[in-house]
């Protein structure tokens, strides 16, 4: 992935039961980016905002062709734990994708934070759903700022007046 054009995802992995906003929010910023020229698209893969963000890069990529996303994961099985329904959509995913990085080749009690400033320091932009102060998501935005990574923010209120083009 080229730097200066790619962007990364983080976000919450519990999300609201109305998700219509926050999509067309993502879906609508992500547009902007392409066409400002963004290519790249890194997504960790993770329940919740990081597959929401995967899956909506792969809807855009039927209207631009020419956008890539790579799934940079922590290890291959970071889904041991989930449901079915969630592996499989996860497996849809992965299939999918563009590239696939693993961080680690195992779990291990900080793999997520591997995997999260991979992300982070292959980025010029970091698009992140933050609503609580805690957890992996304000630990990925407050290391993109302390690496000098521009951070966005997906909801209206935290991007402070943005203007966001439609497609």
């Amino acid at each position: 992935m080229l730097k200066k054009i790619t962007c990364c995802f983080t976000g919450h992995r519990i999300m609201p039961a109305d998700l219509k906003t926050i999509q067309s929010e993502l879906r609508n910023y992500l547009c902007s980016l392409i066409n400002d020229g963004f290519i790249y698209f890194g997504s960790g893969g993770a329940l919740g905002f990081d597959m929401l963000a995967a899956e909506t890069v792969l809807q855009l990529k039927k209207s631009y062709p020419h956008i890539k996303l790579s799934m940079i994961l922590p290890c291959p099985n970071q889904d041991r734990f989930w449901t079915q329904e969630q592996k499989n959509k996860y497996k849809i995913i992965l299939t999918a994708a563009d590239e696939i990085i693993y961080t680690s080749d195992t779990y291990y009690k900080g793999c997520m934070q591997k995997r999260n400033r991979c992300l982070v320091d292959s980025a010029s932009c970091v698009l992140a759903y933050l609503e609580r102060n805690t957890g992996g998501t304000k630990y990925t935005v407050d290391y993109a700022n302390k690496t000098g990574v521009n951070v966005q923010f997906l909801l209206s209120s935290q991007m402070q007046g943005q203007q966001l083009s439609f497609c």
